[in-house]
């Protein structure tokens, strides 16, 4: 994974009433980014919600950008802590899989449709408003799935003669594309059922030929360590 540095703030925050206020400014840019998108956002909107000046928006962040960066940032950061906490690693790489993918869909609507909008639309221009900071955070956002494919290919449960960057596509493409039509059309989406088909659609492409007969080999295994041990 390659770390991503925190864009540059004007000025570190120095103090308790510092650190609330630019949690405040990033709570609210959150709602204003969301409601409204990048182009329609602006900072003198979060300084009125805040009831403050634009000037002390700027003491903390230099421009637009830098705080719908710093918004989408923190934002990705809550849903990877949220994966790596949680993923069950000691369960198949399938039923990792799931976790993973339920995970992304329900956080990725549980603000609402605005940020999901918002990124969705950022990352479709190749993040042409918000630069290659963008880029690079989308890189880390997947790296986690990333990772759990190439375990899954080091215990042969995941197919090794495609490139891992395509096996990433096969599974964000789907989650994108059911992203966008709740947000397009408001329609509710059932997440956890929606997951579930989603990997079993999935899962055969991404598995490993012959890794059900593996597994019933290890369970074979298993159960002749058990009966040994009687």
């Amino acid at each position: 994974m390659n770390p991503v540095a925190a864009p540059p703030q004007r000025r570190a925050p120095a103090g308790p009433k510092a650190e609330q206020r630019v949690r405040d400014i990033l709570r609210v840019g959150r709602e204003v980014f969301a409601e409204r998108g990048y182009e329609r956002a602006t900072t003198t909107e979060v300084a009125q919600r805040l009831g403050v000046s634009e000037a002390t928006v700027f003491t903390y962040f230099r421009s637009k950008r830098e705080l719908c960066m710093r918004v989408i940032q923190d934002w990705y950061d809550e849903i990877i802590t949220a994966i790596e906490a949680g993923l069950p690693r000691e369960k198949p790489v399938r039923e990792q899989l799931e976790f993973v993918v339920l995970t992304h869909l329900r956080l990725f609507l549980i603000q609402g449709t605005g940020l999901c909008a918002l990124v969705l639309s950022e990352g479709r221009t190749k993040g042409q408003d918000l630069g290659e900071g963008f880029v690079e955070l989308q890189r880390r956002y997947t790296a986690p799935l990333m990772d759990l494919l190439a375990r899954g290919q080091a215990s042969g449960e995941v197919r090794r003669d495609i490139p891992l960057r395509l096996l990433r596509s096969l599974v964000f493409g789907p989650m994108e594309h059911m992203l966008w039509e709740v947000v397009i059309t408001g329609r509710q989406l059932d997440v956890e059922t929606s997951a579930r088909d989603l990997v079993a659609l999935l899962w055969p492409a991404l598995q490993a030929p012959g890794d059900e007969l593996l597994r019933l080999r290890r369970l074979r295994a298993r159960l002749q360590d058990v009966l040994a041990s009687d």
